[in-house]
């Protein structure tokens, strides 16, 4: 009985195995039918999203479609209307054209017209030599030029015709710097919009395909300019730049000779502006980052602002960068220079110029209440007063030094007392004197303390007689300086002027330069520059 108790217990275990098992393959079951459940209502979940995308799609497309042939039938409909308002208006700058040929330019024309006038016979010559002689009034014309070229027949024609005009007048070297300024002012006014926005292909093809030329033969001038002297400027790279987003060429040109125009000449405020419109964002984090590495943190500054990426690269953050750097460029050059004049010079200048750049980026960008500039235009203004006081010192030590006085009881009989001039050379003095002569035709009498050590007769010198003819009164040379007016060396005999008796020991013993005691001789410690004394700045 015991026995088959024992079977029983064991088929019972068996049972709860096997139940066991199909317990777990149904739960095996269960979870994969749930995920490929959740599977498929994900798939149709992303299908009816894409469907939904791909409707909307479709509906904005006929939308636009609609709205195009509207606009082709509207534009096709107005071609008439267009040509003959064209004709029109062609019609009237042909006829100011030809009385403007008619007529003559009066000198005292306004301004305004008289660009107008050369714009209007197309005179690309004159116009750019009209605008030169206005250089002064660059404010004036910046404001009229794109007025003026709105009146000429084709002004893209005349602003490339003054292009052209510069670079051969660059290849013979004749008036190039007005040139350019006055070009550059033409290119600003033909494209007024291109920092804003890219410009379309609004120019004939004919005109595209000069300027195309035009910038060609630029940029072959550009390649062999350092042997030729033909080297590109800051502001012929920003027009040069301008002109390939002002005319779509950029595809025209090599991307990589592009971003070299714009890392070399950065500083330019408009190439910011260009490099925006012709790169994407991509690209110009590519060029704020070499500005950067290339410590010209002011101009990434402007680069990032102007493409959007101020959140990226923090504005504040590269100014303290450049803030940083700059100070440790100035003491580099004060120890590399030993503190001389010119290592003192050359890093206030780099500082000053630092400090400069600094604030008008701040003030351009409106981060006055993020970056305080406030100890920097102190540190300026220290910077200013110091370089004036330099060059007031540098040019005081330059001028001729006052000419010292002697009365007649320079002789060795002279008496006694000390005297407060410095020691002096023997070859300052020549027997001629002529600097004397011209200044000190006519010497009053010497101012004498001691008559003991006057002379009692009347000169008799060899030399005496050279002063006796009458002259004009001298100008009051010394008198100027806070110095009494003395006699001139020149009634000083000769033997006197030796080099054995304008020893420091002669001029001690002898008294003849008593009266002069509150005569003091220029000292040069006076005029030594002010040693550079670097500020420290908020960090």
């Amino acid at each position: 009985m015991a026995t088959e108790m024992v079977v029983n217990t064991e088929r019972v275990q068996k049972f709860f195995n096997d139940l066991e098992e199909q317990k777990t393959i149904l739960s095996t079951c269960t979870q994969l039918f749930t995920t490929i459940s959740t599977h498929f209502n994900s798939l149709q979940h992303s299908l009816s999203q894409k469907y939904q995308s791909l409707e909307s799609r479709i509906q904005a497309l006929e939308s636009h479609s609609r709205d195009t042939l509207q606009s082709l039938d509207t534009r096709e409909a107005s071609i008439p209307e267009r040509e003959s308002a064209s004709l029109a208006r062609i019609q009237e700058q042909k006829e100011a054209a030809l009385s403007e040929f008619e007529k003559q330019i009066p000198e005292n024309l306004e301004l305004s017209e008289a660009l107008k006038s050369f714009s209007r016979k197309m005179d690309s010559a004159g116009l750019v030599k009209f605008i030169v002689s206005k250089r002064k009034e660059s404010v004036s014309l910046r404001a009229e030029i794109v007025q003026s070229l709105a009146e000429a027949v084709d002004p893209p024609r005349l602003v490339l015709d003054s292009l052209e005009d510069f670079l051969n007048s660059k290849s013979a070297k004749a008036g190039v710097t007005d040139k350019r300024w006055a070009c550059g002012l033409l290119v600003q006014a033909l494209f007024p919009e291109s920092h804003s926005e890219k410009i379309g292909p609004q120019f004939a093809r004919t005109v595209v395909e000069r300027a195309v030329m035009i910038l060609e033969q630029w940029k072959g001038q550009m390649d062999g300019g350092e042997s030729e002297g033909l080297a590109l400027g800051a502001a012929e790279a920003v027009m040069f730049v301008q002109m390939v987003v002002g005319f779509g060429l950029n595809a025209k040109f090599d991307k990589a000779f592009l971003r070299k125009l714009m890392l070399q000449h950065a500083s330019r405020r408009d190439m910011a502006k260009l490099a925006a419109v012709l790169e994407d964002k991509d690209s110009m984090q590519e060029i704020i980052d070499e500005l950067v590495k290339n410590n010209k943190e002011v101009e990434a500054v402007y680069f990032a602002c102007e493409s959007g990426l101020a959140e990226r690269f923090s504005p504040v953050t590269l100014l303290k960068s450049h803030l940083k750097n700059f100070k440790k460029n100035v003491a580099n050059i004060l120890k590399n220079g030993n503190n001389s004049l010119v290592a003192t010079e050359e890093s206030s200048n780099v500082e000053l110029n630092s400090i400069r750049a600094i604030i008008k980026c701040v003030e351009d960008h409106k981060l006055e209440s993020e970056f305080s500039v406030e100890s920097l235009r102190k540190r300026a203004t220290h910077l200013e007063k110091a370089k004036a006081e330099r060059k007031k010192s540098s040019g005081a030590s330059s001028k001729p030094q006052n000419k010292r006085g002697y009365s007649a009881s320079s002789g060795r009989g002279g008496g006694g007392g000390s005297s407060s001039f410095r020691q002096s050379k023997a070859a300052k003095y020549s027997n001629t004197y002529s600097s004397f002569s011209r200044r000190n035709a006519n010497p009053p009498p010497p101012v004498h303390h001691s008559t003991a050590a006057r002379y009692s007769g009347a000169y008799n010198y060899p030399v005496q007689a050279v002063y006796d003819t009458p002259a004009p009164a001298p100008a009051p040379y010394p008198s100027s300086y806070g110095v009494p007016h003395a006699q001139s060396p020149v009634a000083i005999p000769q033997h006197y002027l030796s080099a054995d008796n304008l020893s420091s020991t002669a001029f001690r013993s002898s008294g003849s330069y008593s009266g002069l005691t509150n005569y003091r001789p220029y000292d040069y410690a006076e005029a030594a520059p002010h040693t550079y004394q670097p500020s420290s700045y908020p960090k």
